[in-house]
């Protein structure tokens, strides 16, 4: 795609799509979505999307003004339907750790996206609305202005670094992610207590531990870590 952009006031078609759509920012971004998925970032192409919506390649122009101005709207949306719904209750750790939680779930329920979106600054509504969330609930908590940005900074980059360390397990074809798994089963138990005590000691944890995320793990005592630094709060 090229950098050529229609201005936002004539990028509606009225005209439904060989296949009956009409097309819009959203269904072209949840079409993006599906086909990343599906198929890979790397393999993702314009044509493809068209063909998926049964228009002309040429009629995104009207919406993006690049493939990776597309991809950049699909990774805002992951971070939008991570926050769909929910509201801050007022309880700031509560609050930043569901919002961590929702980062991870839905990044593991679209993996290839995940691992696309993850490092990407997008700029857009929904990123937008989260750092503005984000930075609100620590800013009402009690920290200074330089720790809540340090605070935000430290918690969405362990967010966002296993999202993609996950995700990109997930997005392995299933022989790899059984052969991964496997090899807790069988390297690592066959090793001698003689040479390798403390692995042996320990791998029926080791097996089961290391089968699932330790994102919240970390995530409880990165707040851990917040709540130390926290000012305390003036005596009555």
């Amino acid at each position: 795609m090229t950098d050529r952009v229609v201005p936002e006031t004539a990028r509606r078609r009225r005209r439904p799509t060989k296949q009956g759509t009409v097309l819009s920012e959203q269904v072209i971004v949840d079409t993006a979505l599906r086909l990343v998925e599906q198929h890979g970032a790397q393999a993702f192409s314009v044509r493809r999307l068209g063909l998926a919506l049964g228009a002309d390649p040429s009629a995104l122009y009207r919406y993006f003004r690049s493939t990776d101005d597309l991809l950049i709207a699909v990774a805002d949306e992951l971070i939008g339907l991570g926050l769909r719904g929910w509201e801050p209750t007022g309880d700031w750790r509560a609050d930043l750790r569901e919002v961590g939680l929702r980062i991870h779930t839905r990044s593991c329920a679209h993996p290839q996206a995940a691992v696309l979106a993850a490092y990407r600054t997008t700029g857009r509504a929904h990123e937008i609305r989260a750092i503005e969330t984000m930075l609100g609930i620590l800013r009402e908590a009690g920290f200074t202005d330089p720790d809540a940005v340090a605070l935000y900074h430290a918690f969405i980059d362990q967010a966002l670094g296993f999202a993609v360390l996950d995700a990109a397990a997930l997005a392995m074809p299933a022989p790899s992610q059984s052969a991964d798994q496997g090899v807790w089963d069988t390297a690592y138990r066959d090793l001698s207590a003689d040479t390798h005590p403390h692995i042996t000691a320990t791998a029926d944890l080791l097996a089961a531990h290391m089968r699932r995320s330790a994102y919240p793990l970390a995530l409880d005592l990165l707040l851990d870590a917040f709540a130390a630094r926290l000012p305390a709060a003036p005596a009555a």
